[in-house]
């Protein structure tokens, strides 16, 4: 009876009471005088620290210069971790892919590119003896100083292959016609893993993410102008994991230090070689086989290998992408990707590497499924005694392993 007593005043304009009006639009809220109420940017809270970080975020993220970004990237020094990728400490490569988050997957990706036939590979082979014999048995060399004896012998035969490798594979690899090989180069590279609580000091109890860098010198690397291929798509997941590590990185054990941060490829940012090919390192003369296998402790020397490929790679193919403007919160839409070998003159181990994402910091990892991939080999000897002018026991799958890393083509 109500509805029908309200719907008859409203057929007949009657005034209704005023509880029955719809309230009235409000009006449009006019400009605040006064700005918005924001957290401190030197107070001590949770708010002031996120909008501390945000406003460095949008600081590098308005940078269209990529020196520019790297400088604001590296600006903050703080006590960092220095990483040694040749270290002898135990389970070092465990330790690394949990820094890098790195997935190891043992036995090399497959390659679509041709090999060649046995005639080119003879005079490659021959090439590749005759500098051995140069190093080993032509050329007169006295006593080295301790614990230099790689530099003497086996440095000056890696150096002077991979020079004749890289430009009698050139016929074969057009790119390396256009490639520049960079000899002891420096390469650098910073980055964010994990948080920590500061331990001491004006700043004891705040949080910080735990820093990084790696300084490495490798014997030979090669750059190229264009990337190389991808070995499996981006979003691809491995079953492999990677290693989670919950003690500190003072227990490997790492040490801390505080100087200028550095990202670093072996070349400046102007240079048209900006991608990297393969890397070449060379063990120090502290790494002895025999010394290891008469401790039993044969399976720490893949444990060195390892480790020196995973931090070395990372840091080259992670300047690589930086040079390119990635960083950690702003990740890699396209893999990048290197090679490299590690060898004692007669040793030699193959390690590919492709980066997928750079977002390491706490609050940029949020994808579990995205991690860096590493592939290796075991080391395998390439001959097994020099005697006056005859090599024994010359291997040749290693050789055609080292041919093919000299093919790999970006096309």
């Amino acid at each position: 009876m109500a509805g029908r007593r309200i719907f008859g005043k409203l057929r007949h304009h009657a005034e209704l009471p005023a509880a029955l009006y719809l309230p009235p639009e409000p009006p449009a809220a006019s400009p605040s005088l006064y700005p918005p109420v924001v957290a401190s940017m030197t107070a001590k809270s949770k708010a002031s620290r996120r909008r501390r970080i945000e406003g460095h975020y949008s600081r590098v993220r308005a940078q269209t210069d990529v020196a520019s970004k790297l400088k604001l990237i590296c600006g903050l020094q703080r006590l960092k971790w220095v990483v040694y990728p040749q270290t002898l400490a135990q389970n070092a490569d465990r330790w690394y892919q949990h820094f890098t988050k790195t997935a190891y997957v043992r036995g090399l990706p497959g390659r679509s590119s041709p090999g060649l036939g046995e005639q080119e590979l003879a005079g490659l082979k021959e090439l590749l003896c005759e500098a051995l014999l140069q190093e080993l048995h032509y050329a007169k060399k006295g006593r080295s100083f301790l614990y230099r004896g790689h530099e003497v012998s086996a440095g000056p035969f890696l150096t002077s292959a991979l020079s004749l490798l890289s430009s009698q594979c050139a016929r074969y690899n057009p790119v390396l016609t256009r490639c520049s090989l960079d000899v002891k180069p420096q390469v650098n590279f910073y980055w964010l893993r994990g948080e920590t609580r500061v331990p001491r000091g004006h700043r004891k109890g705040r949080v910080d993410p735990i820093r990084f860098q790696v300084d490495d010198v490798p014997l030979v690397q090669i750059r190229v102008p264009e990337p190389l291929k991808e070995f499996v798509p981006l979003d691809f997941v491995v079953p492999e994991e990677v290693p989670v590590v919950s003690h500190e990185p003072s227990r490997l054990p790492l040490f801390q230090r505080q100087y200028e941060n550095n990202v670093f490829t072996g070349s400046k940012l102007d240079d048209p070689c900006s991608f990297g090919h393969t890397q070449f390192h060379l063990v120090p003369d502290k790494f002895r086989r025999e010394r290891l296998q008469k401790l039993n402790r044969e399976d720490h020397i893949e444990v060195f290998l390892r480790a020196n490929a995973i931090a070395s790679l990372f840091a080259w193919t992670g300047a690589q992408a930086m040079y390119q403007g990635f960083w950690s919160q702003e990740d890699v839409t396209r893999p990048f990707v290197s090679q490299g070998v590690i060898s004692d003159g007669k040793h030699f181990s193959f390690f590919c590497y492709q980066l997928n994402t750079l977002a390491l910091a706490v609050d940029a990892d949020t994808d579990p499924n995205r991690k860096n991939i590493c592939w290796g080999t075991e080391s395998a000897p390439l001959y097994e005694a020099v005697e006056k002018d005859n090599i024994k026991g010359f291997n040749d799958d290693v050789f055609r392993q080292l041919v093919n890393f000299f093919l790999n083509s970006p096309a």
